[in-house]
């Protein structure tokens, strides 16, 4: 019994390139109201002259670079595989997530800089201009979000969504900078509210950062557990125990499987196969496995491992 079952759901093709369309064209179209609005802001702040508005401008500009790269990612993981990349090029929206976890990174550390200078040199601010642009950019960062908030949940349309939540917080920020600084004159809250903004999407980035690196480097996604998965996989009628239990994502939200099984002396391998590959796809979505049948016997006793 020393031979490889090979599982791969071929229906699933369809269904992933499906999704990697509908993902594409909705970061296009997020990228096209985010990428229009920034430039509305950039006039606006220019006539205003408001450093506010000019600087959260530069931000939708960072984040239409991050949207557009999140779109190509999407357009590029839809391609086949091929004999060098026999796993397609899923993984690219982990790549393009990375990209943009660390470009946000860099937008948190600029308006954090930005923000203290302010505090340091209070400058003044058109309120009324501020107000209005703000109320505008808030609507078309919640339609951004709405949009990609339906676009799925893979790395990459989550990566552009927290851009486009961070920009959605900016034009909250700036709607309350503005109304305060109208009412009031107290320059310092834009700032203020700029930095406690930045602590934000600070908390998500670095989550995203943290499962961007877990796919990266092969480990077991969150939504999956090994003890979990393993316990399932022995609790099949027929097998011993299960050992060398690897799962990790292909990207895509594809999820991959390879591990040794012990089959029972009186256990047939061919009927014991199929119904772990169902319980796989049904129980935990993984439609992607290689398993490997063992005897009790060729297996040392040191080495077996049950759930």
């Amino acid at each position: 019994m020393a031979h490889h079952a090979h599982s791969h759901g071929g229906h699933a093709h369809g269904a992933h390139a499906h999704g990697a369309n509908a993902r594409g064209r909705v970061l296009l179209l997020a990228l096209t109201l985010t990428l229009g609005f920034a430039f509305v802001e950039a006039i606006a702040g220019w006539f205003a002259g408001s450093l506010a508005l000019l600087g959260d401008a530069g931000h939708m500009l960072t984040d239409s670079f991050a949207l557009g790269l999140a779109a190509v990612a999407a357009w590029l993981s839809k391609r086949p595989p091929s004999a060098r990349l026999s796993y397609g090029l899923g993984r690219i929206e982990a790549l393009a997530a990375l990209a943009n976890g660390v470009l946000m990174l860099v937008v948190i550390v600029a308006i954090c800089w930005h923000a203290v200078e302010r505090l340091i040199e209070p400058q003044a601010v058109a309120g009324e201009t501020v107000t209005v642009v703000a109320i505008i950019g808030l609507v078309i960062n919640l339609g951004a979000a709405w949009l990609l908030s339906r676009g799925g949940e893979d790395l990459n349309t989550r990566a552009a969504l927290i851009h486009v939540i961070g920009d959605l917080l900016g034009s909250v920020a700036a709607l309350a900078s503005g109304l305060v600084v109208q009412w009031t004159g107290w320059m310092p809250i834009d700032p203020l509210l700029s930095m406690l903004i930045c602590g934000l999407i600070l908390a998500s980035t670095s989550n995203l950062l943290r499962q961007v690196f877990t796919t990266l480097l092969d480990g077991v996604p969150d939504s999956h557990s090994l003890e979990t998965v393993g316990a399932a996989m022995a609790g099949v009628d027929g097998v011993a125990s299960v050992h060398d239990l690897h799962i990790w994502s292909l990207g895509n939200n594809r999820i991959a499987l390879s591990a040794h099984l012990v089959i029972r002396p009186d256990a047939d391998w061919t009927q014991v196969l199929p119904k772990v590959r169902h319980m796989l796809d049904a129980q935990f979505d993984i439609d992607h496995s290689t398993l490997q049948p063992e005897t009790p016997e060729t297996m040392p006793l040191v080495f077996q491992r049950k759930w």
